[in-house]
């Protein structure tokens, strides 16, 4: 029988990052807002950047539409 690999049984890797203020503030509001960790935000901010940016490089488009008016505005990540 062969074992195999996954997030829960690899070891994680930790790192240090000195937040500018308004980030530090932003990410404060964050874990008010959705009850999670830094470190969850933090894995989520980097997965959801990681999906964008292979978006972007594939010629695709990032969109946010407001469900109450419709209007449709792109993201720009540079």
């Amino acid at each position: 029988m062969s074992a195999s690999t996954d997030s829960t049984t690899t070891k994680a890797e930790r790192i240090t990052v000195a937040l500018v203020p308004k980030v530090a503030d932003e990410l404060q509001r964050l874990q008010g807002r959705t009850g999670l960790s830094k470190t969850d935000l933090t894995n989520r901010a980097i997965t959801l950047y990681e999906y964008i940016s292979d978006q972007l490089n594939a010629g695709k488009e990032v969109l946010i539409r407001d469900k109450k008016t419709g209007e449709t505005q792109g993201i720009l990540i540079l």
